[in-house]
């Protein structure tokens, strides 16, 4: 993913093993910001969850709320798909930086 933005390009070290999120709160077609992490959760199918950098791509605001399968950003109108984290809807043409996560028991681990 060489060349899709600025810096954090891969996760912190501090989130590798950490349980960023309950399953039971990642909704399907949906999912959740955790906003001092800066990392949003979501679950594009059922038992499929990703993970993503929050701060959006175009100019550093952070997403909202995915809904629909998508991820917002309220400042420009970019939009992101949940399941890969692909821009989708500019202005902002990189995708979200994604992290590789696990479940373990009800938790989502940062793999």
């Amino acid at each position: 993913m060489a060349g899709c933005g600025g810096g954090g390009a891969k996760a912190q070290p501090s989130l590798k093993g950490k349980v960023i999120a309950k399953t039971a709160d990642v909704p399907v077609g949906g999912g959740k910001v955790i906003e001092d992490l800066q990392v949003v959760v979501t679950q594009p199918t059922q038992g499929v969850f990703m993970a993503f950098s929050s701060i959006c791509t175009h100019k550093g605001c952070a997403v909202s709320t995915p809904k629909d399968n998508v991820i917002r950003c309220a400042c420009h109108g970019s939009e992101f798909a949940a399941d890969s984290g692909k821009a989708t809807k500019g202005p902002a043409s990189a995708p979200l930086t994604s992290y590789k996560v696990r479940v373990e028991g009800d938790g989502i681990v940062v793999a």
